[in-house]
């Protein structure tokens, strides 16, 4: 009877193991899909963000608060909307008359996504519901870790770039020696620019936490070890 009960005993710890295995297998898959979709999203909002023109708006201050013109600047063109509803862009003539922090925030924000592209690329060779890299899940893990710490690469230049931007914005509006009708407040851009930077890092903490673990020995004996050395029930009589 003793036997009986340790390999039944031994039965039921190997399979709340494997099922315990299972289900952290499925979390860890959940939690690198979801983080690689949060990253698709962030990196999606900084290309939008790049491009819109809206990343600073002029601010309505002052005794004329009512104009027919108003005026968005962005990173690559400046618009003027008109109250007819009609919208006129202009492209930057030259670069290098461009002002320094405007220069160095295109940079950056080329930069990161680019190297965001390069991240969730490199993620998507290691997540466990892919076939690339092998079937080798210690290696596919270390991939999609390295793939994650590349997204929170991109997404902290991102995030650099907004800011630095943000703070000239604020500098300028209360700078007193600013005239009150080239004040400039944030537009829409750089908040699409700031959400899609967090996502990318959000996404890229989610995949750069899937980091591989040794496995442990497991300190109780096994089905076979527990079958052998349980003690003989058989009596040898003289």
């Amino acid at each position: 009877r003793r036997g009986a009960h340790l390999e039944r005993g031994a039965f039921l710890f190997f399979v709340c193991v494997c099922v315990c295995d299972l289900c952290r297998a499925m979390a860890n898959s959940g939690i690198q899909l979801l983080g690689f979709f949060l990253s698709l999203i962030g990196i999606a909002g900084l290309i939008i963000g790049t491009i819109l023109p809206q990343w600073k708006m002029s601010a309505y201050i002052g005794d004329n608060i009512i104009t027919a013109v108003a005026m968005y600047q962005g990173l690559w063109m400046s618009c003027a909307f008109q109250s007819t509803g009609q919208l006129q862009c202009k492209i930057y003539d030259s670069i290098l008359q461009l002002d320094s922090s405007l220069q160095a925030t295109r940079a950056l924000m080329i930069v990161g996504i680019i190297v965001s592209i390069a991240g969730l690329g490199v993620a998507c060779m290691g997540m466990k519901c892919t076939t690339c890299g092998g079937n080798d899940k210690l290696r596919k893990s270390r991939i999609a870790m390295t793939g994650g710490i590349i997204l929170l690469v991109g997404g902290l230049c991102a995030i650099v770039a907004c800011s630095w931007f943000a703070h000239n914005v604020i500098r300028a509006f209360y700078n007193p020696y600013t005239p009150v009708n080239t004040k400039f407040e944030f537009g829409a851009a750089i908040f699409i620019a700031w959400g899609g930077s967090l996502l990318d890092v959000l996404g890229g903490a989610m995949l750069a936490a899937s980091c591989p673990r040794k496995k442990q020995v497991s300190k109780y004996p096994s089905m076979a070890s527990s079958r052998s050395g349980a003690p003989s029930s058989t009596k040898e009589y003289v």
